[in-house]
C-alpha cells in the first residue's frame, strides 16, 4: 500500500490552457479516493498521470514518498482497471488474469495460486477455461478486476470501470469493489462521472471542474457542507435546488417565496438559495413556523414509493422529493414547507458558500 501526493501538478497539451492547472491533493495510504466531475474536468488525465501514461508538465507527483515524475509505468507498482475491459479475445479467463504475472516472470505455482484465489473471490472459478466472447459484460469486468488483483500492487486505479454495464450489474460490481477494498485495504483511486458511485464507494471524494479541485472530503461532508454551488449542485440525486434570490437587507425573495432573514445587510444583493429536494414536505404536515414556498406543478416523476415533483413560479424552479401516495395534477398549485435550518446561502457572484448569515424566520408562500 502507498500514499499518493500531488504538489502543484500541472498538465498542459502544447500551447493550450492547462488541462490541470495546478493540483494539490493527498491520497492517504489505504484509502479509496474517488475523482468525480463532469466530462472534460481532468479526472482521467489525473489518473493517467498516476499510472505514468501521461507526462507531467509541472509540479511533483509522489507515490509512497518517492517522486515518480520520470519513473516509467512498469516500475510504479500500480494496476489499472479499464473502462472497456481490455481483455485478450484469444485467451481464456485464466490466461487473461495470468498474463501480467507471466510477463513479470512470476513462478508458475505463484501464478496458479494467485489466479485461483482471485477467481474464487470474484466468483469466476467455473469460468477459467472460457474466452471473453463467451462471457457477459459483468463477467468480463470481473475478469478485468481479477487481472488487477493478482498483481497485488501498491495502488489500484479504476477508470470508469462500470460505465458499460447496465444498472443492475453496476450495483453488483460496486458491491464487489467495495468488499474487495475492505478485505485488502489497498490504496485505490477511482474515476467516475456518476455521483452515486462516488457516494457509495469513496472513503473520500475529490470533486473536479475544469481541472481544478473544488472540494475534497467524505461523502457526508460534501453532501452536508458544500463549499460552493458547483459541489452543492453535483452531489445528491436529484441535486440540490439552487434558486437565485434577491436580497433587500431583511428578506430574500424569488418567484417561489419570500423569506425574512436578519443580518443580510452586508451581503451581496444577488444571492443563491440552496435547498435539498428531500427537505421539502407538504405544508399541511409541517410545523406552523416553517417557511413555505408555492409553485405550479410542471412535472411529476413517479418512482413508486416516492415521486419527484417539479414546481415553478416565474423564473424560479425547484424539485421536491415527496412520498408517492398522493395524486398530483399538472398545472395545480402546490404549497410546500421546509425546515429553516435546511437552507444554504451562496454568493451570487463568487458562487461560494455564505455561512452564519442569520437565522430564518417564517416565510410566506402561496
Amino acid at each position: 500500500m502507498a500514499s499518493i501526493e500531488f504538489k502543484g501538478v500541472i498538465k498542459r497539451y502544447g500551447d493550450s490552457p492547462a488541462t490541470v492547472p495546478g493540483l494539490d491533493l493527498e491520497i492517504r495510504d489505504g484509502e479509496f479516493m474517488v475523482l468525480v466531475g463532469p466530462s472534460g474536468c481532468g479526472k482521467s488525465t489525473i489518473l493517467r498521470m498516476i499510472a505514468g501514461l501521461e507526462s507531467i508538465s509541472g509540479g511533483d507527483l509522489y507515490i509512497a514518498g518517492h517522486r515518480v515524475n520520470d519513473m516509467p509505468p512498469k516500475d510504479r507498482d500500480i494496476a489499472l482497471v479499464f473502462q472497456n475491459y481490455a481483455l485478450y479475445p484469444h485467451m481464456t479467463v485464466f490466461d487473461n488474469m495470468a498474463f501480467g504475472l507471466r510477463v513479470r516472470h512470476t513462478p508458475k505455482l505463484g501464478i496458479e495460486r494467485r489466479v485461483r484465489e482471485a477467481a474464487e473471490t470474484l466468483g469466476l472459478s467455473g469460468l477459467l477455461d472460457r474466452k471473453p466472447g463467451q462471457l457477459s459484460g459483468g463477467q468480463c469486468q470481473r475478469v478485468a478486476l481479477g487481472r488487477a488483483m493478482v498483481r497485488e500492487p501498491q495502488v489500484y486505479l479504476f477508470d470508469e470501470p462500470l460505465s458499460n454495464l447496465d444498472a443492475e450489474l453496476r450495483v453488483q460490481m460496486r458491491g464487489n469493489i467495495h468488499r474487495l477494498h475492505r478485505q485488502f485495504g489497498t490504496t485505490s483511486v477511482y474515476v467516475t462521472h456518476d455521483q452515486v458511485e462516488a457516494m457509495t464507494l469513496g472513503t473520500r471524494i475529490a470533486i473536479l471542474d475544469k481541472g481544478r479541485l473544488m472540494q475534497v472530503g467524505t461523502p457526508l461532508e460534501l453532501y452536508n457542507d458544500p463549499d460552493n454551488t458547483f459541489v452543492a449542485g453535483f452531489m445528491g440525486s436529484p441535486p440540490m435546488n439552487l434558486t437565485a434570490v434577491r436580497n433587500d437587507g431583511t428578506q430574500l425573495t424569488c418567484g417561489l417565496l419570500t423569506l425574512p432573514r436578519p443580518k443580510l445587510q452586508e451581503l451581496n444583493r444577488a444571492l443563491v438559495l440552496g435547498l435539498r429536494p428531500e427537505k421539502l414536505v407538504y405544508a399541511a404536515a409541517a410545523p406552523a413556523n416553517w417557511p413555505r414556498l408555492c409553485g405550479s406543478i410542471e412535472l411529476v416523476e413517479s418512482l413508486g414509493a416516492e415521486m419527484l415533483v417539479h414546481l415553478s413560479a416565474g423564473d424560479s424552479k425547484v424539485i421536491a422529493r415527496l412520498p408517492g401516495l398522493r395524486a398530483l395534477t399538472m398545472g395545480d398549485t402546490l404549497e410546500l414547507a421546509f425546515d429553516p435550518a435546511a437552507v444554504y446561502l451562496f454568493d451570487g457572484d463568487s458562487q461560494q458558500r455564505i455561512r452564519a448569515a442569520g437565522k430564518n424566520t417564517v416565510a410566506t408562500g402561496c
